[in-house]
């Protein structure tokens, strides 16, 4: 689960780690009030979305009287955002954030993401810090600096003046710069964060160091025991069909294809697109309906793929193994029935009750397409998906 910036500064600022006053406002005059209520005279106006690459796509103001505070909120406030993190689609904006302006005199990047590899948390920093981080990475990747934390010794003392150093910070900015890496660690920590970002960490002319940024990931399998932060969850920044996919307990990815999936079991979805790529399709979606999938949950998912316009065939690939493929059937016959399907359907059941599924199927009139293994449904679908579209 994402925050906004204005609810990670929020975190922030509970474990003491220097950011700009701000105000969020929902509408133009909201933004006026905050500006005054936060003195000038420079005011930095930030739509509210669940992305990066704002400042470049319009999302960001810098603003010097009121009426120019006004104006940027009221240019943002219902619009959609498209920035490259979104896809052309966008986000809607529903609330500004009104900062005071900061006197930056250097921009540094700082991150604390998981490295899977190492099976521990890492900083990751660089001096050329801002918006063109990203260049950074692919095109000067020496510029990065990487630091793995040990979990049972937790973040060291010379971890941070390493980083400091290494960013070029001097002085009382050493001692400062650790100061906010501890506080993040432990942010991290103790709120199960995926991901805590500031980019940009800047410097300022006085050189004191202050997150003029923030981003916050939450891993959505602690949210049980965290939930503020699950009350502050924004799902008009969501996929809508992933959303309500989350409802009925399913594993769901929306992708750009046509082909739509169902399967049960991760690493069997995986290899299910695999194939329809391999064979010239496109997956229209990640879907698995779990293990221990019920006939409800089967009826769900396939109503699910069905309301996306963009499918013109669909690919059920089911083993069952904890899950009977009888019962997967009576979901897509009862599903199919329902909502009713003019698009061909392409099956593929093997393991617990694989015979009886078929029969069911057989003999439901819907004229479903059989398939003997995984291969043949993949070439079948993308067949007959090219053949519908």
């Amino acid at each position: 689960m994402n925050l906004h910036e204005y609810q990670s500064k929020k975190l922030f600022a509970e474990y003491a780690i220097p950011v700009p006053r701000g105000i969020v406002a929902g509408s133009a005059q909201g933004a006026v009030a905050a500006a005054r209520e936060l003195g000038g005279p420079v005011w930095v106006v930030k739509a509210q979305v669940h992305a990066g690459g704002r400042g470049k796509a319009g999302g960001v103001k810098v603003t010097k009287d009121i009426e120019a505070v006004a104006a940027a909120a009221k240019a943002m406030l219902g619009t959609t955002l498209v920035t490259h993190q979104t896809g052309p689609e966008g986000l809607p904006v529903h609330q500004v954030y009104v900062e005071q302006g900061s006197d930056i005199a250097r921009e540094i990047y700082l991150s604390l993401v998981l490295n899977r590899e190492a099976g521990r948390i890492a900083f990751v920093a660089s001096a050329a810090g801002g918006m063109d981080i990203e260049e950074v990475a692919e095109h000067a990747p020496e510029k990065i600096m990487r630091v793995n934390v040990h979990p049972a010794a937790g973040l060291q003392d010379y971890q941070c003046r390493q980083l400091a150093f290494g960013l070029g910070l001097s002085g009382g900015q050493v001692a400062q710069f650790g100061n906010i890496a501890r506080a993040l660690y432990k942010l991290y920590l103790e709120r199960d964060a995926s991901l805590v970002e500031v980019n940009p960490l800047i410097v300022t002319g006085s050189g004191d160091l202050i997150a003029l940024d923030a981003k916050i990931n939450i891993e959505d399998n602690a949210l049980f025991r965290q939930k503020d932060l699950a009350a502050m969850r924004d799902p008009s920044q969501e996929d809508a069909m992933e959303r309500k996919a989350a409802e009925h307990e399913l594993n769901y990815v929306s992708l750009d294809g046509n082909i739509a999936c169902m399967v049960n079991g991760a690493g069997l979805a995986m290899a299910t697109m695999d194939l329809i790529q391999l064979h010239g399709g496109a997956p229209a979606n990640f879907l698995d309906v779990g293990g221990g999938a019920t006939k409800e949950r089967v009826s769900a998912a396939f109503k699910l793929i069905l309301s996306n316009p963009k499918v013109t065939a669909i690919l059920i690939n089911i083993f069952g193994g904890i899950v009977r493929c009888d019962m997967i059937a009576e979901g897509i016959i009862a599903a199919v029935k329902e909502v009713g399907v003019t698009i061909p359907v392409i099956v593929r059941l093997e393991g617990t009750n694989a015979p009886r599924a078929r029969e069911l199927l057989a003999g439901s009139g819907l004229g479903v397409t059989a398939a003997a293994d995984l291969t043949d449904a993949a070439t079948k679908a993308v067949r007959l998906a090219g053949a519908h579209s």
